[in-house]
């Protein structure tokens, strides 16, 4: 088809057109839009009620588009505002770990009331190995006699409590046993009457704990060179003594040899 052909199908398409809107009939004219007026203009102006009564829309093609526009301007403004005066959670920065310190621990203190393995005491005087022994813990003086290798012949154990239980540090004193005073006889010719002994305590009374030296203390009765060697050493440690029952102080003077001394001894 030639450009000549197009242009006349063109033309006789808009002739059509055209004729078509010729024969429609012309729009009726509106109502008076002022029908309180007469012709001759007397009629008074009505109120404001009755105007926008009267008053009518004129909306066409492009009207009606313009108010879908409005409408849609006024959706999308209300869900913006919405939208943007949500309640937004506001993220909380972690908290620092905070490390709490444990208390330090209690160090372990040694017990004090455990019992040691062993204990160590000195057993002293007329023993088989005098000295230093070590036994066990509750053992009794006659295990520590035991343990010095036994009392010797002449040995005094009538003033030790050979049940009594030792402790560490304790000390055992084995004495001699004192020597038998000879039997006293009347001499003949010293004539009836005349009793004599030969050096026995009781012969020259009682014994001064304070000024007897070791020999003196020694002849006593149940005591021996190592007990008045110790009775001595106490005095001069401590002074002189203030009473006889001071005597159970001194190493190797138990209950039952102070029993022996108190008739035989002062102060």
């Amino acid at each position: 088809m030639g450009s000549s052909d197009e242009h006349d199908l063109v033309r006789r398409r808009l002739d059509g057109i055209a004729r078509s809107a010729g024969d429609r009939p012309p729009a009726a004219p509106d109502d008076d839009p002022y029908p309180w007026y007469d012709a001759a203009g007397t009629a008074d102006p009505p109120g404001p009620f009755e105007r926008l009564r009267a008053a009518r829309w004129q909306t066409g093609r492009g009207g009606t588009g313009a108010l879908a526009v409005v409408g849609v301007v006024v959706v999308l403004v209300t869900l913006v505002v919405t939208w943007r005066d949500r309640p937004v959670a506001e993220p909380v920065p972690p908290l620092p770990a905070v490390e709490v310190a444990a208390p330090p621990a209690d160090p372990v203190a040694p017990r004090q009331d455990s019992a040691p393995e062993e204990v160590v005491v000195s057993v002293v005087g007329l023993v088989g190995k005098p000295g230093l022994v070590r036994i066990a813990p509750g053992s009794r003086v006659a295990d520590a006699l035991t343990a010095a290798g036994g009392a010797l012949e002449g040995a005094d154990l009538t003033g030790l409590n050979l049940a009594q239980r030792l402790a560490d540090g304790d000390q055992i004193v084995v004495g001699t046993l004192p020597p038998v005073p000879p039997a006293s006889g009347i001499s003949g010719a010293a004539g009836a009457g005349d009793a004599g002994t030969s050096g026995a305590p009781e012969a020259g009374g009682p014994v001064n704990l304070n000024t007897a030296d070791e020999a003196a203390l020694d002849a006593l009765p149940g005591v021996g060179p190592v007990t008045a060697a110790a009775i001595v050493a106490w005095r001069r440690d401590n002074g002189p003594f203030n009473d006889v029952e001071q005597l159970a102080e001194v190493d190797g003077i138990g209950p039952a040899r102070l029993a022996r001394l108190r008739t035989l001894v002062v102060v």
